[in-house]
């Protein structure tokens, strides 16, 4: 997949959902794409400019009649690689759908001949109107991805159908639209977060591991259109329906997971951070200091390596991908660390990368290297963990 920018312009429009759009917005930019924010003059009812220009980092546009010496109404259609629409209102919908253009967002649409991603937001009377419908049908008619709504909580009291999506899956729809399909019918298990050893009901040893670049390749491989299920040890973060979800906790938890799932997979990524050692022993009620003293000692004993597991009893076309997080300084030193685990594991591929208290773990951005099984480093990147997630996927695809 190719990592230039994309110019992306997101509409919002005057539903209360608005404040949402923000999200949309911060991840778009926290990708790696140039983000234009049309508002309309209701959206703006909701959310400020002030807010939409910090997090897009570019002006925000909603007067028509401004910008006309460089024909602005028409340049930022023209300009576009994709236009997302979030929310998107009944009313904005139905301007859409008619083709009406009596606003800076609805002249940038028409001018446009980028790809249209809309997320409705209304209340759910609204959305099984019959003009409504019909506006959906006919949009959809026309190649307009349709993200949503979900089912939840509304304004007020009301409660259904007609709820934005959340920010991410939007995301990941609008930038799914511009994907290579090149997973298209393959399955691939991801597992992402970080396991927990319990030491009694209140406490464990864990790591710091946030899952997000787990969910970045779920999320990648999904929109590529792969058929995946996510092992999520421990995740806090939100995954869209359109992936199959298992949630675990400790790391024979996830062992016996993964044992369940691999077999019917094309490609194993695994993501997730993993105790190498549990307590031996795991106590049934909380552990009172008065009754410890001053020390209390932990007996450990070695979890099973899951990725050297997966690797020896995999299918023949099966790829396997471990990854490894390592606190090493030296480039050099790093890689030689990669070098000999990529060997002990015998997995295809190895995706090492450095973390510490500032880096890697629970950060919006991450720095990788990515060998073979002979050692070799097949890729380099850094950048968002959307875009690594791609890029490693990019190898997966090529394999």
């Amino acid at each position: 997949m190719s990592e230039r920018a994309l110019n992306v312009v997101v509409g919002i429009t005057g539903g209360i959902a608005a404040y949402k759009a923000v999200g949309v917005v911060r991840a778009l930019v926290l990708a790696g794409h140039d983000v234009h924010v049309v508002a309309t003059n209701a959206a703006l009812r909701f959310v400020g400019k002030p807010t939409l220009e910090a997090i897009s980092r570019n002006t925000v546009h909603s007067d028509l009649y401004e910008g006309v010496a460089q024909v602005r109404h028409v340049a930022i259609g023209q300009a576009a690689d994709l236009i997302v629409v979030a929310p998107a209102t009944a009313n904005s919908l139905a301007k859409l759908a008619a083709g009406l253009a009596d606003d800076l967002l609805g002249n940038t649409i028409l001018a446009s001949t980028a790809p249209v991603v809309v997320a409705p937001a209304m209340h759910t009377e609204m959305w099984h109107n019959p003009a409504t419908v019909a506006n959906i049908a006919t949009l959809r008619s026309r190649g307009i991805t349709v993200v949503g709504p979900g089912v939840g909580q509304l304004t007020g009291a009301d409660s259904g159908p007609g709820r934005m999506v959340e920010p991410e899956e939007i995301v990941a729809a609008a930038l799914a639209v511009l994907r290579p399909q090149d997973l298209a019918g393959r399955r691939v298990l991801v597992s992402a977060g970080g396991t927990r050893e319990p030491l009694d009901p209140v406490r464990f040893i864990g790591n710091r591991s946030s899952g997000k670049q787990g969910v970045a390749l779920a999320l990648a491989a999904a929109a590529r259109g792969a058929e995946v299920t996510l092992i999520g040890a421990n995740l806090e973060v939100s995954t869209p329906g359109s992936i199959t979800v298992l949630h675990v906790s400790s790391t024979l938890e996830l062992a016996e997971a993964v044992g369940r799932s691999a077999s019917e997979a094309d490609v194993v990524i695994m993501a997730a951070a993993v105790a190498d050692y549990r307590p031996e022993t795991v106590a049934d009620s909380k552990i009172k200091k008065e009754k410890q003293g001053d020390r209390l000692t932990l007996e450990l004993v070695k979890n099973p390596d899951i990725l050297a597991g997966l690797s020896s009893s995999r299918r023949a076309d099966q790829v396997i991908v471990g990854f490894a997080a390592e606190t090493e300084p030296d480039s050099q030193k790093l890689l030689a660390l990669g070098i000999a685990k990529v060997a002990r594991k015998g997995s295809d591929y190895l995706v090492v990368n450095r973390v510490g208290w500032t880096e890697g773990f629970a950060t919006e951005s991450n720095t990788v290297l990515m060998l073979n099984k002979a050692g070799d480093i097949v890729m380099e990147a850094t950048g968002s963990k959307s875009s690594v997630a791609d890029r490693i996927l990019d190898v997966i695809a090529g394999a």
